[in-house]
């Protein structure tokens, strides 16, 4: 398993590749797909044009296999942004190496290049040039810049927030109403990602997230609060009063939707 990437902001980034073993499959399942498409289609076209001299059969094998082969899987990927029957199959998808979603030119070298070392080696070129890279690699993927990446990844439920004792009384008076939703969800995510980071760096990240939160923040916490326990106190807090104001609404709902059910209009009393 690889460790997630910490961006600057304390998000992490669960891009994992995918293993040879996953890729290999996936390739295999894809390899058929396309075998029995290109035999079909064969069958189909040859029935259809039947009596056709050599040069003419092989012209019209020699496009099909282009069509099957190397048209198919490009469009394939282009549409689906990555994906393919295979790849769909044992939870994969191909992402450029920044992470994004591919384009039509990341699909189109892919799909020349595997031609080559797919189909007319069998894919013992893929395999080859794969062993021997760390993201499991073929000769398509870093021509194109990119890699196969794991969908089908168990996410680790996020720790509950909790006010430390020492910040109960100040916490349940201080105004927290004006921090903005993006502070919040910054310092959630590094309070989240506590254990991935270095001491220097969650330190550092924490500080300044502090001091952000700060600025939102009145009165200010008692003289020697850990930044990190200032944070995890204004995100409870203020989870605490969202979630009493939500239930408050509900509440005044019920009330009104009764009083409407009770008029001479409403639909019960007709």
């Amino acid at each position: 398993m690889s460790n997630p990437i910490i961006t600057g902001e304390a998000v992490a980034l669960e891009l994992r590749p995918a293993s040879f073993g996953a890729r290999a499959l996936g390739l295999f399942i894809d390899m058929l797909a396309y075998l029995a498409l290109f035999i079909v289609l064969m069958f189909a076209i040859g029935s259809a044009f039947d009596g056709l001299d050599p040069a003419a059969g092989r012209a019209l094998a020699i496009s099909l296999f282009v069509f099957c082969f190397a048209m198919v899987p490009v469009t394939v990927e282009t549409l689906s942004r990555g994906r393919s029957l295979g790849k769909l199959a044992v939870g994969l998808r191909v992402v450029r190496d920044d992470g994004g979603s591919i384009r039509f030119r990341h699909a189109v070298i892919r799909g020349l290049l595997g031609v080559l070392e797919i189909y007319m080696t069998l894919g013992g070129l893929a395999v080859l040039v794969a062993l021997f890279n760390d993201k499991s690699k073929r000769l398509g993927d870093i021509a194109a810049g990119t890699y196969a990446l794991r969908q089908r990844v168990r996410v680790a439920p996020n720790a509950p927030l909790f006010v430390p004792p020492y910040l109960v009384s100040w916490v349940q008076l201080a105004d927290i109403g004006r921090l903005p939703d993006g502070t919040a969800r910054r310092a959630g995510q590094f309070l989240q990602q506590l254990g991935h980071m270095s001491p220097p760096s969650r330190m550092r990240l924490g500080q300044d997230l502090a001091t952000e939160v700060s600025a939102h923040v009145a009165p200010p916490p008692p003289a020697g609060t850990a930044p990190e326990d200032y944070l995890a106190a204004v995100l409870a807090e203020r989870r605490r009063r969202e979630h009493a104001r939500l239930a408050a609404a509900r509440g005044r709902s019920s009330v009104v939707a009764e009083r409407i059910g009770r008029l001479p209009f409403s639909s019960s009393s007709r």
